[in-house]
């Protein structure tokens, strides 16, 4: 299964070029506070408030997380 922003953080975290392009738009999945998310959606997580990220970074994310068919 290809990984999109619906896929859980825990997914995320496994693919190194996931990794790299959430950093990039925001995301840091190397932030060991980020493991209690595990079980979220990378759009949940984006979703929170106080998590920094805007909507044009989870745009960005969703977009980039697609064209990389990882």
């Amino acid at each position: 299964m290809a990984l999109t922003i619906d896929s859980s953080i825990k997914d995320l975290m496994k693919n190194p070029e996931a990794v790299e392009i959430c950093k990039k738009h925001g995301m840091d999945l190397t932030d060991r506070r980020i493991k209690m998310a595990g079980g979220m959606s990378a759009r949940k997580l984006a979703g929170i408030p106080g998590t920094g990220m805007s909507a044009d970074q989870t745009k960005a994310l969703e977009e980039e997380l697609a064209a990389a068919d990882l």
